[in-house]
């Protein structure tokens, strides 16, 4: 699933061809890619609104209308890609809007999990998101109050969107051993000068990951890097890049982690 790096770089990439342009219709080729509204009203409403910028919420991609916000949670396969030309549409495309430059943005999903929804009212939707990992607000004193209201490990909290907002499977692996922290590691157990060292990690990898426009780890993404500077990550077996250690991979809430079992020892 594309994380905040992924998602990051797909907004920087659409931003310069899409602000300013005119949304002249849209094509919805499979319909439970639409959350809301129905799809006639979809259609009615989006059709003539004008795009005036596009940003990032936490997974969300956002592209703000005249009118309406359009978002997009492209799930574990989707993509959003700008064609031009004739349109031919590609066998897994699954929504198409028809902009006023003779071009066309394409949602692409090979699995159908992504979705989307048109509202004058985004923060129905992205109201409950926890704070962006990147702004001022998230602090480490943030982060040390926020890890002891709580009693969770850090690795399925960390991926709680409501609690913070953007991290997934790869880079909470990352940030945790760059902080080395286990991942089952007790939040309110973490102590102050732990919470500044997982707050610099965190903001340390995603802004890396951003950089290296985000991780390619499936066929179904394309430009990044940052699959080639993982640290633990996908790594099993391979050594730790700090101590020589092979990495170990385990589940712990249904999600395959990849820890150094020196770095990030369970006390």
């Amino acid at each position: 699933m594309p994380e905040l790096p992924e998602v990051e770089t797909i907004v920087r990439t659409l931003k310069p061809e899409l602000i300013g342009k005119t949304i002249l219709s849209a094509d919805l080729r499979w319909g439970r890619t639409l959350t809301t509204p129905s799809p006639s009203k979809f259609k009615k409403q989006i059709a003539g609104q004008k795009i005036l910028n596009v940003s990032r919420r936490a997974k969300y991609l956002v592209i703000h209308l005249e009118a309406y916000s359009f978002l997009v949670h492209l799930r574990m396969s989707g993509d959003l890609v700008i064609r031009a030309g004739k349109i031919k549409p590609e066998k897994h495309d699954r929504l198409l809007l028809h902009l006023s430059n003779k071009k066309y943005l394409a949602f692409n999903d090979t699995r159908k999990f992504g979705r989307v929804w048109l509202t004058a009212q985004p923060e129905q939707i992205l109201g409950k998101l926890g704070p962006e990992p990147l702004e001022k607000g998230f602090t480490p004193r943030w982060l040390f109050e926020n890890l002891h209201k709580r009693s969770r490990s850090l690795k399925p909290l960390l991926l709680d969107q409501t609690f913070l907002a953007g991290l997934g499977n790869i880079y909470t692996d990352e940030c945790l051993h760059l902080a080395q922290l286990h991942p089952r590691a007790a939040s309110n157990n973490v102590t102050e000068e732990q919470a500044q060292a997982l707050h610099k990690a965190i903001r340390k990898v995603l802004q890396e990951g951003i950089r290296r426009n985000g991780a390619s780890i499936d066929w179904v993404y394309r430009g990044g890097e940052y699959q080639n500077h993982f640290r633990v990550y996908d790594r099993e077996g391979k050594p730790c890049p700090v101590c020589g250690t092979a990495i170990q991979k385990f589940t712990l809430g249904q999600r395959g982690t990849h820890i150094c079992p020196n770095c990030q020892c369970l006390r």
